[in-house]
């Protein structure tokens, strides 16, 4: 038969080039030394046929060499090279000369027009949030949105303030301020108007330093998210999972609102800081509800009322109306306008804004000497700002099907970030709220941010001082009511939970932490506790016996599936984990448990009973001999065991090891491997392996796993490979076996008739 024909006909013992020889002596033991035959384990049936696949030559590039060949890349310079970086830095140079203004403006002026008048309350609310004045917050999504422009891979993220991320700032912010021995006046900070240009302590007053503490914050975060842009570690991304990052926002979306609260009621409490702040500011809205302001009352009452009813409307018909209705600045506008006329801050001493400086401030330097107090903050600020801005720039990319860069996105947010900071910008990110408005209303590029920053220019240079009346109520209501997707999470906890319970005991812990401790821990908390159980899935990971689906070459779990047939003699093993130092001890546990054999026990009760035995046949033959003196030694014999100090009979013959879950083996991995191999032998049960990966069977030949003497590993292609093989070794061994009974070794013979 022609070599090629037979591969498809006979099954095929996969072999790798031969590994070092393990010595075997102590394998001579077994179900009972009788029934061990000439061919052992090592040794394939004859009727075997042994391919040798040849591997191809692995690329060798040494460490020099490749930091070389980068080094060249990246020095070479010439004129395409230029051209390449800089479209490479600002994509905008490679969109813009093909923008097609007939099928692409009007929607992109649309988009931009719809989502700047969204901006609007929002950039204001979201200041309060971040302990600013609320021009700040218009400086920021004004900034922000021009240089995203420049800089993005992603047509649809819109970046601007964050209510997440000015949360932490407005915690880092209050926390300086603590620091720097300023009174805890909250309404003296909305009021101000930040008058000082100096951005020392000595002459600056609270709300000048609360922006200086913020300018620092976002060009340290900026300068994060920069770095890690350059190092090409956007990867770093894929560890805040989906349902940690939700978990987050969902806790951070409750702290809000209850930071929120104070404004909607009309208090003036003090804003609690570190572990447990969520509690405490709670104690304090109950311990004070007394002094409840009735006129903050009613309007939070009834802008909620207004907002809510109108937000569900356009959430739930958003498919057929073509822009939402912008029912959050009409409500700003009409409560402004009421404010205004009924002079709600004289009569009932209620809560505004104040006014709001036109135009724009110098240029100024962030404070160097805040940096190593700020450093510490701004990581997780610059962590979650990236998180969020690649997860969008990702989601939406792949909707509309084109290619998001993640660490270009990087680099533009901390840009984003870095640049603005010396323009009294606190720190940003991709905004969901805006950025799900501005994909619903048919953006088509970034250059509808252009028209969002003209919209918000127009506030900054003529419309801002309309707002001095705005109570600071209504922009309580704003914040609360945009944190409605982070709250809707709640009610697919039961959903998550019929999907993956531990995915959802992560969302918990890390919504949890978020609350009741701080923001920053727990989002600590949030990525420890994701990363132990990714560990505990893979140290007890499912350990199972196969079964083999009738008339097919399928083997599954048995556990999980009906009308499975058991092999005779033969147990299947799959371990749906790599195999590596944590876990090599469940291993052997799960092993052990699943086929009923505990080998290392067997062993060492059946070396006892040997002991035993030789000791008491010892006593026995020197009486005989002093007795009788006619006993003479035969020559180089070894005696066999007594026939009851065997080991008792096992159900199986061949233990076969799936390893198609395992994509790595390291060293320790391997020696568990071997001594498996070993343990079983010694009871004379062979152990082959199935479904080896390449890399598998590379440690496999190198560490010398098994090499047999046929130079070969037991190692196969598939396990009904390892079956058949197993079966036929088996037939061949009980033929063997015949043969001997029927014919015994003339040496055997003399011995028992001496004895």
């Amino acid at each position: 038969m022609h070599m090629n024909a037979a591969l498809h006909v006979i099954p095929a013992l996969l072999l790798s080039p031969p590994g070092a020889m393990e010595d075997k002596s102590s394998q001579t033991s077994g179900l009972s030394k009788d029934v061990q035959s000439s061919l052992t384990p090592e040794e394939p049936p004859v009727n075997f046929m042994h391919i040798k696949l040849e591997e191809n030559e692995p690329i060798d590039i040494r460490t020099k060499d490749f930091i070389l060949k980068k080094a060249r890349e990246v020095c070479k310079c010439n004129h395409q090279t230029i051209i390449t970086f800089f479209c490479q830095l600002f994509p905008v140079l490679e969109w813009l000369p093909r923008y097609n203004i007939k099928t692409q403006l009007l929607g992109d002026v649309i988009s931009g027009l719809l989502v700047g008048i969204v901006a609007i309350p929002q950039s204001i609310s979201y200041s309060l949030l971040a302990n600013q004045d609320p021009i700040y917050g218009i400086y920021t999504n004004f900034f922000c949105s021009i240089i995203y422009v420049a800089m993005a891979t992603s047509r649809h993220n819109c970046v601007g303030s964050f209510g997440v991320l000015c949360l932490m700032i407005g915690q880092s912010v209050n926390r300086h301020l603590q620091l720097a021995g300023y009174d805890d006046n909250t309404d003296s900070l909305l009021v101000g108007n930040a008058t000082s240009s100096s951005n020392g302590t000595g002459t600056c007053d609270r709300s000048c330093y609360a922006i200086t503490v913020a300018l620092s914050l976002s060009f340290l975060v900026g300068l994060y998210q920069i770095l890690l842009g350059v190092l090409q570690l956007g990867f770093l991304s894929v560890y805040l999972s989906e349902p940690l990052l939700s978990g987050f926002v969902a806790g951070s979306s409750l702290t809000i609102i209850t930071s929120q609260m104070k404004y909607l009621l009309g208090l003036n409490i003090p804003r609690h800081e570190g572990v447990g702040s969520f509690i405490l500011t709670w104690v304090d809205l109950f311990r004070y509800i007394q002094n409840t302001n009735i006129c903050d009352l009613v309007t939070s009452l009834v802008a909620l009322a207004i907002i809510i009813p109108v937000k569900m409307i356009n959430d739930r018909y958003k498919d057929k109306m073509k822009a939402p209705f912008p029912v959050e600045l009409l409500v700003v506008i009409i409560a402004t306008v009421v404010s205004y006329y009924f002079k709600f801050e004289e009569r009932y001493k209620s809560s505004v804004c104040g006014a709001i400086p036109t135009g724009f401030r110098k240029p100024t330097l962030p404070d160097t000497k805040l940096f190593s107090s700020l450093a510490v903050d701004a990581l997780p600020i610059a962590i979650i700002g990236f998180a969020m801005t690649v997860s969008l720039a990702e989601i939406f990319g792949k909707k509309h099907g084109y290619t998001v860069r993640a660490n270009q996105e990087m680099i533009a947010i901390g840009m984003c970030n870095l640049v603005p900071s010396f323009f009294y910008c606190f720190a940003s990110s991709a905004a969901l709220t805006k950025t799900l408005l501005k994909e619903s209303t048919g953006t088509q590029t970034q250059l509808s941010s252009l028209v969002t920053s003209l919209v918000l220019l127009l506030v900054l240079l003529w419309i801002a001082p309309l707002f001095y009346s705005l109570q600071t109520a209504i922009l309580g209501v704003v914040t609360i009511v945009n944190l409605r997707g982070g709250l809707k999470t709640f009610c697919e906890t039961p959903r998550m939970w019929r999907l993956s319970k531990l995915d959802t005991v992560v969302w918990w812990t890390t919504m949890l932490a978020s609350t009741l401790i701080t923001t920053e821990i727990g989002l600590l908390v949030g990525v420890c506790f994701a990363l132990l159980c990714v560990i505990f899935r893979t140290q007890r990971p499912r350990a199972v016996l196969l079964g083999k689906v009738s008339n097919t070459e399928i083997y599954e779990d048995q556990s999980a599936y009906k009308q499975l047939s058991s092999i005779a003699n033969i147990k299947i093993f799959r371990f749906e984990s790599s195999l590596y130092y944590a876990n090599k001890d469940y291993f052997k546990t799960a092993l052990y448990q699943k086929t009923g054999v505990n080998p290392v026990l067997l062993a060492a009760r059946h070396r006892r009973a040997e002991t035993q035995a030789k000791a008491d046949t010892g006593n026995r033959r020197s009486i005989f001999n002093a007795v009788f003196g006619c006993l003479k030694p035969s020559k180089k014999h070894v005696e066999k065991p007594p026939a009851d100090v065997c080991l008792p009979s096992l159900d199986m013959h061949t233990l076969i090891i799936d390893c198609g879950a395992m994509q790595f083996i390291d060293t320790t991995g391997l020696s568990v491997l071997k001594e498996t191999h070993c343990d079983y032998q010694e009871l004379g049960v062979q152990v082959l392996l199935a479904n080896c990966n390449p890399l598998l069977r590379r440690r496999l030949r190198d560490g010398g796993w098994a090499a047999g003497a046929h130079g070969g590993q037991l190692a196969f292609h598939s396990v009904h490979q390892a079956v058949q093989f197993a079966q036929q070794w088996y037939r061949e061994q009980q033929e063997s076996k015949e043969r001997r009974d029927a014919d015994p070794d003339p040496e055997d013979l003399s011995v028992q008739a001496a004895l």
